[in-house]
């Protein structure tokens, strides 16, 4: 059982990477690793679940994340819709990091703004051609949405 003063710590170091570890003049919407609602907010989000949970409930002892979330949301200590929008925006953002990364043949971590990069990416996703646009709000919403569980769920609730 995790304590509430080790919570905080927790939520004190999370607070710290979002600050510190996010590249100088990255924009945090575009960023699918350490961006607002992205791969780390999602990870954090569920990796502070194991904590606080796992020792009483045996489906969170994983390493995968959407797994641990789908056991929390069974659990019910996530209600469904708000693991679903976590799960998309994992979902999203480790797709497009996956897509960047085979475009640019380099680790990626920011949606592109070039429009012609953009449609690429899309593409490897499997939108249709001329979808940078589609991309890019499919992303920007998923985490956005995202972001609110986030910040409801890991900073709202000081337990």
């Amino acid at each position: 059982m995790l304590s509430v003063a080790d919570a905080r710590e927790v939520r004190r170091i999370k607070a710290r990477v979002e600050a510190e570890r996010l590249p100088q003049g990255a924009d945090p919407s575009r960023h699918v690793k350490l961006g607002r609602g992205s791969l780390s907010d999602v990870e954090w989000f569920v990796q502070l679940l194991q904590l606080q949970h796992a020792a009483s409930l045996p489906a969170l002892r994983t390493t995968s994340t959407l797994h641990a979330l789908a056991a929390a949301a069974e659990a019910g200590l996530v209600p469904a819709p708000d693991a679903e929008r976590l799960r998309a925006a994992w979902l999203i953002a480790s797709r497009a990091r996956s897509a960047m990364t085979l475009w640019t043949v380099k680790t990626a971590d920011v949606l592109p703004t070039d429009r012609r990069a953009l449609d690429g990416v899309a593409r490897l996703l499997e939108y249709p051609p001329g979808s940078a646009s589609q991309l890019e709000e499919d992303y920007l919403r998923a985490t956005r949405l995202a972001r609110q569980v986030f910040e409801r769920g890991f900073y709202g609730e000081q337990s």
